[in-house]
């Protein structure tokens, strides 16, 4: 599977203010953030579900892994989901060892699963 997902029983807002939090206890910053309906309502779209898309980057590893392939700023920043799916919110990101498996070298995969790791725990502290 190419990613992680998992339901928290928190709403849609407690669950980004906690990720938030959780990412930068284990430190990423949050870059970027897309209010999807916000945006597709202002291009005309009738798009209500709650969806925000975070990019987020660990400073660190993102130094590391640049500087070892520069293949793999074309993966960069990582990216986090967190939406309503029905009654239940949702947080998911693409698995970075799987995105860093076309890069196909093995210590941006050592690096990929070091990031995967954190971000992972970063959510699951969320829930």
């Amino acid at each position: 599977m190419f990613h992680y997902t998992v339901e928290t029983a928190k709403t849609f807002e407690d669950t980004l203010i906690a990720l938030k939090e959780s990412l930068k206890d284990h430190k990423f910053g949050v870059l970027w953030e897309m209010d999807v309906p916000v945006t597709l309502q202002s291009k005309g779209f009738d798009f209500t579900k709650k969806y925000q898309i975070l990019e987020v980057c660990n400073p660190n590893q993102a130094y590391k892994a640049i500087s070892q392939n520069s293949l793999t700023g074309y993966f960069l920043p990582c990216k986090i989901v967190v939406y309503e799916e029905g009654d239940k919110t949702r947080i998911g990101l693409p698995k970075p060892t799987v995105m860093m498996d076309f890069v196909n070298d093995a210590t941006i995969k050592e690096i990929a699963h070091e990031v995967e790791d954190e971000l992972i725990s970063a959510v699951n502290e969320a829930l």
